[in-house]
């Protein structure tokens, strides 16, 4: 039953991760196999440190320098995954960093990538939020070992989560705050969750989400919320309709490789419960 309080989740279930936690990327720029380790370099000399916590691959494609938005012709690359993925592996061997992760991946990518891979991915953040479960990687990543981290997870500005109609409900049954719940439900599905604000009250709710649960019923009940669409689908970063080699967030022009995290709908809530 993939929407459900879940008790996977390492270390603990209540987490959401601290600002000193370092967690940077490499460019989409830098992501060939020679540029790993000077990019890394340039980035502990930036923040003038020894190593970093967590180095992951923000999007599994790679651009040419000074490349527009969205891309013009040939300004997407070819990305050697295999061979970006082991340079990271020996910066882990070096202690330049603990852990290396992966983010906005499919269940496809992923396989391809553990296919290779001597150190699996740590972690694997997505956009994860009762509007978009993405329950297809989520539960990919629990078969295979890896943590998930969920990040905008009350939606966008454009559906914004913390006013739709079902979360307030449930946020003033709990006396909470809706941001609080949104959090909660992450937290309680077993992922951690970066929450992002720039207004120091909001940051001070969204730490307040520790000692109280949502109730099973009320759970259920955000899981309900229909899926819609993705919020950061990468298409003004990849996507060129005309000349590609990505002319949508889904789907390659040649064939149907999947690039994004841009999956199916997920499983609607009433089926999960029923199992």
């Amino acid at each position: 039953m993939p929407c459900r309080p879940s008790d996977w989740a390492p270390g603990g279930l209540d987490r959401i991760l601290p600002t000193p936690f370092r967690r940077p990327s490499p460019r989409c720029t830098n992501l060939v196999p020679e540029r790993v380790r000077p990019a890394l370099e340039n980035t502990l000399k930036d923040l003038q440190l020894d190593y970093i916590d967590l180095y992951h691959i923000h999007w599994p494609f790679r651009l040419k320098d000074g490349a527009h938005k969205p891309p013009e012709a040939g300004e997407v690359l070819e990305f050697d995954m295999e061979g970006v993925w082991k340079e990271m592996e020996n910066l882990v061997k070096d202690g330049l960093v603990k852990d290396i992760g992966v983010c906005n991946y499919t269940v496809t990518k992923l396989d391809r990538l553990l296919r290779s891979a001597k150190i699996p991915p740590a972690v694997c953040q997505m956009e994860m939020h009762p509007g978009w479960k993405n329950d297809k990687m989520f539960e990919a990543c629990k078969k295979r070992g890896i943590h998930v981290t969920a990040y905008s997870p009350l939606g966008s500005s454009e559906k914004n989560l913390a006013h739709d109609p079902v979360v307030e409900k449930v946020a003033n049954k709990l006396n909470k705050t809706p941001g609080q719940v949104l959090i909660r439900w992450a937290l309680q599905r077993g992922t951690s969750v970066i929450p992002k604000s720039s207004k120091d009250e909001r940051i001070k709710e969204n730490i307040q989400v520790f000692g109280w649960e949502i109730p099973e019923e009320d759970f259920k009940v955000l899981c309900s919320i229909k899926d819609e669409k993705r919020v950061l689908t990468g298409e003004e970063l990849f996507v060129n309709k005309t000349h590609g080699p990505y002319k949508s967030a889904g789907v390659r022009s040649l064939g149907s490789r999947e690039l994004s995290s841009h999956q199916p709908s997920c499983m609607q809530a009433e089926e999960a419960q029923r199992r």
